[in-house]
């Protein structure tokens, strides 16, 4: 891939991506969009990668929004094109049946918050701060934040945020659910790969299988959830993984799992 504003790299099963466009305080213009696009497609089809952790460069900013200069010459038309596909690459992340954890170091506001609530996890520094702060720019957040933080953190207290265009701290953040845990700078991106690294020590296809139950059934009643929860269950009993990790619990060892 040829990507000038993200560092991609695989290691230990982990694909880290880094937002890199540090002068700019890491904003998302329509190119990194393009690459975030890309780096879907690799995650999708490379079978090493078993998880993936997304951060911005440096400490001050995780992504600070858009880019404003490219939103001042937009056409309404163009506008909503350009939603639709922020909105479709997020929701790829959002989709992924591989565990995605933004590690959030720093600003994550407008397009930065609305990439976070995409990933299934969100840790953050204790420095780092979260807002959707469209309003003061006469807009709306245009990447799924209308959509993704009211499930999250409920229809009010999301409206407190969009209307008001409050930055919030990490504490206040983890407060009201919209964070699953902080850390110290310096141990965020550790802690974030220890995390990721204990879900993909467990036997991967339920954890697809999990990832992919919970996903479906959030946004459905519980009756439509329940049986969603009995198909896949019934589909892990279809897999090697499942025979290995009862055979190794009767047998007091630890199971070797192969993905299949």
């Amino acid at each position: 891939m040829n990507l000038k504003n993200i560092l991609f790299d695989i290691d230990g099963g982990i694909a880290t991506i880094k937002i890199n466009r540090p002068d700019k305080m890491n904003a998302l213009n329509l190119q990194t969009i393009d690459e975030l696009d890309l780096i879907n497609k690799e995650i999708k089809k490379n079978d090493s990668i078993k998880a993936v952790l997304i951060t911005g460069s440096g400490e001050k900013s995780f992504v600070a929004g858009a880019d404003i200069k490219e939103l001042n010459l937009l056409s309404a038309k163009k506008a909503f094109e350009i939603s639709q596909k922020g909105q479709h690459v997020f929701a790829d992340f959002e989709n992924s049946s591989k565990p995605v954890l933004a590690a959030v170091n720093g600003y994550a506001l407008g397009g930065g918050c609305e990439l976070a609530l995409a990933c299934h996890f969100r840790f953050a520094a204790d420095s780092a701060s979260f807002g959707q702060p469209e309003v003061n720019l006469g807009l709306i957040p245009g990447y799924g934040g209308t959509q993704r933080l009211s499930r999250l953190i409920g229809k009010s207290a999301a409206l407190e945020l969009i209307l008001t265009g409050e930055i919030i701290s990490a504490a206040r953040a983890f407060e009201i659910g919209l964070i699953n845990r902080v850390f110290n700078q310096d141990e965020l991106i550790i802690k974030s790969r220890d995390f990721l690294e204990k879900i993909i020590s467990k036997g991967p296809q339920a954890v697809k299988f999990s990832i992919e139950a919970v996903s479906l059934g959030v946004n459905t009643k519980i009756e439509n959830g329940l049986k969603i929860e009995s198909e896949f269950f019934s589909k892990c009993f279809e897999t090697e993984d499942m025979k290995e990790g009862t055979e190794a619990f009767l047998e007091r060892r630890k199971p070797v799992f192969k993905g299949r």
